[in-house]
């Protein structure tokens, strides 16, 4: 299986005054296409600073990057802007929406500053599929303020794949969701994920890390562990009590009693 991402002794330096803060040491990883990784670790680890530099949003002080064949480590901030916008996809805690747009036309936003040109037709196209695909299709003409914040982060994730990029970047993206919510929008991801789309997930929640493939545990700037997750029995336990109740409900507003 080819890597979708290759780093290479990469270190990050900040240098905040007397002492400089080394805040990645020399990790070297690949991450294959179709592999759904948590970034894990406690404040401070680095976890935050990796996935900046992932995102093409911080360069590192050295090593090297290779992003879908690439190496994008010494790329200027115009070409970096191109392969932000053509080859990755964010997802953030808060969901920065527009708010006085609709859905679909949050979700349509990356493609008016794509290299690719879309007509207008083509652009809400591929935005309505990218709906549909998180199961919003019917929210479409809806304003955020008229959304859910699970509903929210659905049109967020949307936008992010309205591109079609090889990674998928996703920084706490159940941050500010209660348990339920954040149920279902892990199950987003793990739908997307078994349609073959890499994600790159920070979290420091245990509970949203066994959704995931593999962990990568970072401290003091260096991955401690890295792990594959075989047994996720206990997240698809979740996600199977959440779709159960989700029918019962369905069947009970239809009249017809739940079994």
């Amino acid at each position: 299986m080819a890597a979708v991402v290759t780093i290479e002794e990469l270190h990050k330096i900040y240098d905040s005054g007397d002492v400089p803060v080394h805040a990645v040491r020399g990790v070297s990883l690949d991450i294959h296409r179709g592999e759904f990784v948590a970034l894990m670790g406690a404040s401070g680890s680095g976890k935050s600073t990796l996935m900046n530099m992932l995102g093409c949003l911080d360069r590192p002080t050295r090593g090297r990057y290779l992003l879908d064949g690439t190496d994008v480590s010494q790329l200027d901030k115009n070409e970096l802007a191109d392969i932000r916008n053509q080859k990755l996809g964010f997802v953030f805690q808060g969901f920065n929406l527009l708010s006085r747009t609709t859905a679909l036309e949050n979700v349509e936003l990356p493609c008016l500053y794509g290299v690719r040109r879309m007509s207008s037709k083509k652009m809400r196209e591929r935005a309505m599929y990218c709906l549909e695909i998180v199961g919003l299709a019917n929210r479409a003409d809806h304003m955020p303020n008229q959304l859910s914040g699970g509903q929210q982060q659905r049109v967020a994730i949307a936008r992010a794949l309205v591109n079609e990029p090889q990674v998928l970047l996703a920084d706490e993206p159940t941050g500010n969701l209660d348990s339920k919510t954040s149920i279902e929008v892990m199950g987003v991801f793990q739908k997307l994920n078994e349609q073959g789309i890499t994600i790159v997930m920070v979290t420091h929640e245990l509970d949203v890390a066994r959704y995931c493939k593999r962990n990568l545990i970072l401290r003091d700037g260096v991955v401690v562990r890295d792990e594959l997750i075989k047994d996720r029995s206990i997240a698809d336990t979740e996600l199977g009590k959440l779709r159960d109740a989700e029918t019962a409900a369905k069947l009970l507003a239809a009249g017809s009693p739940a079994r």
